[in-house]
């Protein structure tokens, strides 16, 4: 685990920066609330919501990011108003709450601006129950949450927007359908009955830290699709939580409190959280539980006996969520895998095209040749930023399979071996679209029969017929043509991992 936070590869060092931009702006958030005069409560909601508005915004362009940034106090406000009016009374806080996961969840179907804005109404309401909001408190905590926003709208959109710089990474959205066949549908509805078992068995266990356990179904539920990754992410989101509560007794407790180190370990686990988020879900959980016990620390509650209710809570909040994925509604891991990895294999074939497109448009006429014919203005760069985004939900999605608990050996064989082709065919690409900006580089006939090879491949093993895939020959010398040889071999490789011997799928039904 530690070897994969350290290592991991970082292009372009945007962790890094995605990181320090988190500290900087949560800083400034915090700094701007506290000249302002609000409390310690307010300025921990502002905090809060300058965190969520930097994390959770995930747009493919600037423009974007900035449009739904701006919608974020639309919709945080009126649930932080809900969430505050029925303080007071108990039944129509939780059906409220419960309201609120289950809309937050659907909201996915709208692509990253629903997920955006469905995350950041259900935190808004999971702080109020965090800093106790009453109807008294609510101009404070409505000017917090703006300030929060605004200040942290100048840092990314003004002060260090490196995004402008950079080709938009599009975020793949998720499997579609209709009415329950969506995915989206289908996990609001899982996503509502976890957290309600969660809320009644989380107020079993506590009356005050119930809300715990209906945080932890709800991030359970981001960002998975499928019954397996949410298995998955609930292992690791309780075992990040039991470092974290061991780091916490380590750290946050011998500071209780104290001013100056309290802020300081604030800014070292605002940077792990987003510095890990990319990589390790159970690395940015053990920030996470820090980040949470030191903030208890600054209000004066914390103790040992906190740090044990609080993985109760996450262990209640985590067995709401297996319960929902196995018994209401189950995705099955396969339904998500299969498109996925279909969807990254058509984008394969998208970059091949563009990459030949423009090789062709800046390829000399061959010697005795007819002239070659392409598109100057092909983006193949653009596709290859939608192929990595498409990848990394591929591994999300074949997670379960690898996981070390998986007690079927040969699955996890076979799903191993599909990433690594796949990461093969990510590579290949890489080099034809770096050679195919080359106006040197020759281009002749056999490029397009090439092109051609590579999209009957990919036919082929996106309509369940991996069989009529067919071996390359003899690699050429021809730069393109090897890269585009090898994105042959490795798409023929692929043919033998994504059926059994009896036909079945790689991750069955």
């Amino acid at each position: 685990m530690l070897k994969r936070v350290f290592v991991a590869p970082d292009p372009g060092r945007l962790r890094l920066r995605f990181a320090a931009r988190a500290v900087l702006g949560i800083g400034l958030a915090v700094a701007v609330c506290g000249l302002a005069g609000h409390s310690l409560v307010g300025t921990v909601t502002g905090g809060l919501a300058a965190l969520l508005a930097l994390f959770t915004v995930t747009d493919a362009t600037v423009r974007g990011q900035a449009f739904t940034t701006a919608l974020l106090p639309a919709v945080g406000l009126p649930v932080l108003a809900a969430a505050a009016g029925l303080h007071d009374h108990p039944v129509a806080r939780d059906l409220a709450f419960l309201a609120v996961v289950g809309a937050g969840v659907y909201a996915r179907r709208w692509g990253p601006r629903g997920h955006s804005l469905g995350v950041f109404a259900f935190m808004t309401f999971f702080v109020a129950q965090f800093v106790h909001a009453t109807v008294e408190r609510l101009p404070e905590l409505y000017v917090a949450v703006v300030l929060a926003v605004l200040v942290a709208g100048a840092v990314r959109f003004g002060l260090w927007c490196y995004e402008r710089r950079l080709p938009p990474a599009p975020v793949p959205a998720p499997p579609g359908g209709t009415g329950l066949a969506r995915v989206t549908t289908r996990q609001a509805v899982q996503a509502t009955a976890g957290a309600g078992f969660a809320l009644v068995v989380g107020q079993l266990v506590s009356g005050q830290r119930w809300y715990w356990a209906v945080g932890a179904t709800w991030w359970i539920f981001v960002n998975t699709a499928s019954r397996g990754e949410t298995l998955v992410r609930g292992f690791r989101r309780v075992l990040g939580t039991v470092i974290g509560i061991g780091l916490g007794l380590l750290v946050a407790v011998p500071v209780d409190g104290a001013p100056l180190p309290s802020a300081v370990l604030v800014a070292a686990a605002v940077f792990g959280i987003f510095y890990t988020a990319a990589v390790s879900y159970t690395w940015m959980m053990l920030w996470v539980t820090l980040l949470a016990e030191l903030l208890y620390g600054l209000l004066g509650v914390l103790s040992p006996g906190l740090l044990a209710l609080r993985l109760a809570e996450t262990g209640v909040g985590a067995l709401g969520a297996v319960l929902a994925v196995l018994f209401v509604l189950p995705v099955t891991t396969h339904t998500t895998t299969d498109v996925w990895i279909q969807r990254a294999l058509r984008c394969v074939h998208a970059c091949t095209e563009e990459a030949a497109a423009l090789s062709r448009a800046l390829g000399s006429t061959p010697a005795g040749g007819t002239p070659t014919t392409g598109s100057p203005t092909a983006d193949p760069v653009a596709r290859v930023a939608e192929l990595e985004q498409l990848l990394g939900r591929v591994r999300l999605s074949v997670a379960p399979l690898v996981h070390p608990l998986n007690p079927m050996p040969a699955r996890k064989r076979r799903a191993r071996r599909v990433l690594a082709l796949l990461d093969d065919c990510a590579r290949e690409i890489r080099g034809l679209v770096a050679v195919a900006a080359d106006p040197d580089a020759s281009h002749d006939a056999r490029l397009a029969a090439a092109c051609r090879r590579v999209e009957v491949a990919v036919e082929a093993l996106t309509q369940g017929t991996p069989e009529h895939v067919t071996r390359p020959a003899e690699p050429p010398v021809e730069p393109a043509l090897a890269h585009l040889h090898g994105l042959e071999r490795a798409l023929a490789d692929l043919a033998e991992p994504l059926r059994s011997p009896s036909g079945s799928p790689l991750v069955g039904a």
